[in-house]
């Protein structure tokens, strides 16, 4: 039985991380599979930045709406059977959100899910958005197990946001609309890993690059591992990664056997 070592980063812009200690942090966490989101560059620039990590094997999405916008990839060490992009959904599919890996024992997805925007002006398509991706993977998990990472861009509940009265149903991320959809979500026969096995602690992925946030640690909990039910019993650990910079997200991990 082999253990795989995950990691998945919300790099805000795969050219700009790549000048800080991008390259450092990924040899020293050393992951099997890193799932990226928010590259925010096309595919071939995005695979010119990762043949500086030629171990890896890259699979890239990217906006076809918008150049330099969302963008999504996982980069492996194993091959996978089959890698797929976006749901099959051309109203989803135009923002390079999605890219899903198959392999012999689960299937591998990693998320970059729409932000409400400012004012929640996105907040509707978010809804129609969670739906169909939670009947994407509920597709996938009846086929093999599931692992979903990424930026989820919900904050779940009071102890996964510093400031939850003052952002409860004002602020994108924090709404009752969008904490529904992510339960419905975890009720679909998925696990949040990190809040399965740090039920009280309090820890951040994400803080706004203004007002110094992240010194004063005012963050969210937006970054998730959830993998199927059937693969929890083989779970070693759920991790943050606070300690590695270069974006306003910081990694997190799962390590498992399978």
């Amino acid at each position: 039985m082999a253990v795989l070592n995950l990691v998945c980063w919300n790099v805000n812009g795969i050219r700009s991380i790549v000048k800080k200690d991008f390259l450092k942090d990924v040899k020293a966490m050393a992951p099997d599979m890193l799932c990226l989101q928010e590259t925010k560059a096309n595919v071939e620039d995005v695979k010119n930045v990762m043949e500086l990590l030629p171990e890896y094997r890259s699979y890239v999405n990217a906006s076809k709406a918008r150049q330099g916008y969302s963008g999504t990839a996982i980069l492996t060490k194993t091959e996978p059977i089959a890698v797929t992009y976006d749901m099959a959904l051309e109203q989803h599919d135009q923002e390079g959100r999605v890219v899903t890996a198959e392999y012999e024992s689960f299937f591998l997805v990693t998320v970059y899910t729409p932000n409400s925007g400012e004012g929640l002006k996105r907040l509707d398509y978010r809804a129609t958005w969670d739906e169909a991706f939670r009947n994407f993977v509920s597709g996938l998990n009846r086929r093999k197990p599931v692992i979903i990472c990424g930026d989820l861009n919900v904050a779940h509940q009071e102890i996964d946001i510093a400031r939850a009265k003052e952002n409860y149903n004002k602020s994108s991320g924090y709404t009752q609309i969008e904490i529904d959809g992510f339960q419905k979500l975890l009720d679909s026969g998925f696990v949040d890993t990190f809040r399965h096995f740090h039920p009280e602690e309090v820890k951040y992925t994400y803080w706004n690059y203004m007002f110094n946030a992240r010194t004063r640690n005012v963050g969210w909990r937006i970054d998730y591992f959830l993998t199927s039910k059937s693969l929890v019993d083989k779970i070693k650990s759920a991790t943050i990664y606070n300690e590695y910079h270069g974006s306003d997200h910081c990694p997190i991990g799962l390590t498992l056997s399978v």
